[in-house]
C-alpha cells in the first residue's frame, strides 16, 4: 500500500508541475520574444552531425546555466553541431516541448544527422557529458 501511495503521490506532484508549466504567462513570454532576451535559434548552412536541442527558459535558474554550455559547443564545435534553443513559456517553444515530449526542463535532446534522437538528458547536463555525447556522433 505505501508503493500506491507513493506512485499517486508522484503523479500528482507531476500533474501540478506540468499544469504550472503548461499555464505560463503568454503576454510575458511574448515581451521577452520581442526584447531579444531568448536564446537564439541558430541554423546552419551545411548539414551538421548532431543537432543539439536545449529545451527550458530563460526564467528557470538550471537552463540559465546551461547557456554558457550552449554558447561553448556552439564556438568549439562549429558546424558540426547545429545548437537550437526553445524556451518552453513561449508558444512556440510550448509547440516544440509536446513535440519532444518535455516532462521537465531543462532537457537536452541530441539528434543525429538524419534527424533522429540518440540521446535525452533531463536537468542541468556538464558540459565534459555534452561533449562526450556529441562525440559518440564523430563530432571532433
Amino acid at each position: 500500500m505505501p508503493l500506491r501511495l507513493k506512485r499517486i503521490g508522484f503523479l500528482a506532484l507531476l500533474a501540478v508541475f506540468i499544469i504550472i508549466l503548461l499555464s505560463a504567462n503568454y503576454h510575458c513570454a511574448l515581451a521577452q520574444e520581442k526584447d531579444g532576451k531568448t536564446a537564439p535559434k541558430t541554423e546552419k548552412s551545411i548539414m551538421p552531425l548532431v543537432t543539439f536541442v536545449e529545451i527550458g527558459s530563460v526564467n528557470c535558474i538550471p537552463c540559465r546555466a546551461m547557456q554558457p554550455i550552449m554558447k561553448a559547443v556552439e564556438e568549439e564545435f562549429g558546424e558540426q553541431v547545429n545548437v537550437v534553443f526553445h524556451d518552453v513559456w513561449t508558444p512556440k517553444g510550448k509547440i516544440n516541448a509536446a513535440k519532444y515530449n518535455i516532462r521537465v526542463i531543462p532537457t537536452q535532446v541530441f539528434l543525429d544527422k538524419d534527424g533522429k534522437e540518440y540521446f535525452r538528458h533531463e536537468g542541468y547536463h556538464p558540459k565534459a557529458e555534452v561533449e562526450r555525447v556529441l562525440k559518440t556522433q564523430g563530432v571532433k
